[in-house]
């Protein structure tokens, strides 16, 4: 049988690139499939935190916290975020920059952890970037992650106990560490059967050619 390709993506929450990032290898993934001899995939997420000293309570806007921590004026910062929310409307993700709620993502990683550990990581990390991006969702403490965890269909006590715990935090900080091995300073980061390394939101195209190429490797070695 062949294996199938590994797909391990660094990534934050309160990332808007690796949300589109993440959609954008979705449809990558979708077009490799067409035809004969679809290719399989495992993806799994891993934590990575773009801003760790931002409190879970962030008294203003996005635009307040950009000027006020990344030295841009609110000029250029309006700019980015249209520049931004098109791109991300080309991926058919309607972002909702106004309504955002900007937050530690911490918990969120360690809730992706917990997820992992019951077969719905997947399923938790969208639920998430669409209930941050999209909806302006609080994902940042404690009560409203539980709240989407449960909508997701995990347990809700227990994903209150793992956060509370916070048994999960090594997790995210052994995810950290790896990337930190790996040279990653930036996301999303994609890292494809152990050795190929693709940086960015890259089209979907791009995806679909990575993913075929190594399936074709993968098929190769079994040969």
């Amino acid at each position: 049988m062949t294996e199938p390709i590994s797909i391990d993506i660094w990534s934050d929450i309160a990332c808007p690139w690796c949300y589109i990032g993440k959609r954008n290898l979705e449809k990558g993934l979708a077009q490799a499939s067409e035809g004969d001899d679809a290719p399989e995939v495992e993806v799994v997420f891993h934590s990575f935190e773009l801003s760790p000293d931002t409190p879970v309570d962030f008294q203003g806007t996005e635009v307040d916290y950009l000027t006020g921590h990344k030295g841009m004026s609110p000029d250029q910062v309006h700019q980015m975020l249209d520049r931004v929310t098109g791109v991300a409307a080309q991926a058919g993700l309607h972002y909702d920059f106004d309504s955002l709620q900007h937050t530690n993502t911490v918990k969120a990683h360690e809730l992706l952890h917990f997820a992992k550990e019951h077969g719905a990581q997947r399923e938790m990390k969208e639920r998430l970037m669409s209930a941050y991006f999209t909806e302006g969702r609080h994902v940042g403490r404690i009560d409203d992650l539980v709240a989407l965890a449960e909508e997701v269909g995990l347990d809700a006590a227990a994903a209150r106990d793992a956060l509370e715990s916070g048994r999960y935090l090594q997790a995210v900080r052994d995810d950290q560490a790896q990337a930190a091995a790996y040279g990653i300073n930036g996301v999303p980061f994609f890292v494809i059967d152990g050795k190929y390394g693709v940086s960015g939101a890259q089209p979907p195209e791009a995806f679909a050619q990575i993913a075929r190429q190594v399936w074709d490797e993968h098929r190769a070695a079994t040969a």
